[in-house]
């Protein structure tokens, strides 16, 4: 039977970590190569346009497009405040039944349309600092878009996860305080998530989630191509996937032998092109470059009896074993022609899945 190779999870307690942190928009950075960053340092800022406001004025005023160009009191390029007077007709006998025309927002007067007789203002635009996220040294910086930090320490990645960046203390649930990061072994059920943030953690990590539980939390269903952007109290990120499933045992000791150490986490997903892992960092000062070591080729050998996660729908975070591994390629529901292998899952059924669907679970 022959072999082949599959990536799996990140669980490495001596890792050299590199984050790209780029800005949305063209901006300006403030940090130099080989300054030494915290995870709430600004390494650049830029400023997002505002939004833009229409204002049907000639409709408002009950005159033509051509009429308003003759009483409007700002011109394009103008800054207005809200509720400031922008036209006036001048009513009956210029006295009677006059019509005023205010601003409804505080900006810039973009565009003025005679043939609609339509303003368009924009707002203020609003600034946006980026941070380093994880604590490191600026190892490259990108003119006018961000950086690129590196740090050294343990990298743990998950298979899912929600909310967005956060950094804080790693800590076991029942030595939680406000700013931690809870780990917790096994699943996190609603009730763990929801007294995490009673405490005021910003995160809980844990081996998995139910899917009735993830839906409560959020308060509506979500899909699995893209998450980060949240708003939850606290983040939540699993390791193994979703059901009752604990968290590997590689992955428990490597994190709660970190308790007490500050570390960053970030639950954004993203399972299609691009992938994009939810993680934790914990940055370690004091390891140097010699130290640092990689997976083993051993670990990323898929075979008969190599225990693997399904990253794919209608099997996604499913814990398998894989059974058998066909050489032959077959046609896929798409009608593409993979590679495919046969997989147990944790309730005995026999599964096809392409190998491009499955990782292997490491610990």
């Amino acid at each position: 039977m022959g072999t082949a190779y599959t990536p799996g999870l990140t669980v490495n307690g001596r890792s050299r970590i590199e984050k790209l942190r780029r800005l949305p928009l063209k901006g300006q950075v403030v940090v130099q190569v080989g300054a030494q960053v915290m995870p709430d340092t600004v390494i650049a800022r830029t400023e997002l346009p505002g939004d833009v406001a229409l204002v049907r004025a000639a409709d408002k005023l009950g005159i033509t497009g051509e009429e308003l160009l003759g009483l409007l009191t700002k011109q394009v390029g103008d800054s207005v405040a809200e509720g400031e007077l922008l036209a006036e007709t001048p009513g009956l006998f210029g006295r009677f039944f006059r019509s005023q025309l205010t601003s409804p927002i505080s900006g810039v007067i973009e565009t003025i349309t005679a043939r609609t007789g339509n303003l368009a203002i924009r707002r203020p635009p609003r600034p946006v600092e980026l941070t380093a996220y994880v604590r490191g040294t600026v190892k490259e910086v990108l003119p006018g878009e961000g950086a690129v930090i590196e740090t050294l320490g343990a990298l743990v990645q998950g298979i899912f996860g929600i909310g967005g960046e956060r950094h804080g203390t790693l800590s076991a649930e029942a030595g939680a305080q406000a700013g931690s990061i809870i780990i917790v072994p096994g699943q996190v059920s609603l009730a763990a998530y929801r007294h995490a943030c009673d405490l005021g953690a910003v995160a809980i990590v844990g081996g998995s989630v139910l899917d009735s539980d993830l839906r409560a939390i959020l308060g509506r269903d979500i899909g699995v191509a893209i998450t980060g952007e949240e708003d939850v109290p606290a983040s939540l990120l699993v390791t193994e996937g979703f059901g009752d499933v604990a968290m590997a045992k590689r992955t428990w000791a490597l994190l709660s032998g970190l308790f007490g150490r500050q570390a960053s986490v970030s639950g954004a997903t993203q399972i299609r092109a691009g992938v994009i892992r939810p993680e934790i960092i914990v940055p370690d000062p004091e390891l140097v470059l010699t130290d640092t070591i990689g997976s083993t080729a051993s670990e990323q050998v898929l075979d008969a009896g190599t225990a693997i996660r399904l990253i794919r729908e209608p099997y996604f975070g499913a814990l398998a074993t894989v059974d058998s591994l066909p050489p032959e390629p077959i046609e896929i529901g798409s009608g593409a022609m993979v590679r495919v292998l046969r997989a147990t899952l944790a309730d005995g059924s026999l599964v096809t899945v392409p190998r491009a669907n499955v990782e292997i679970v490491v610990g």
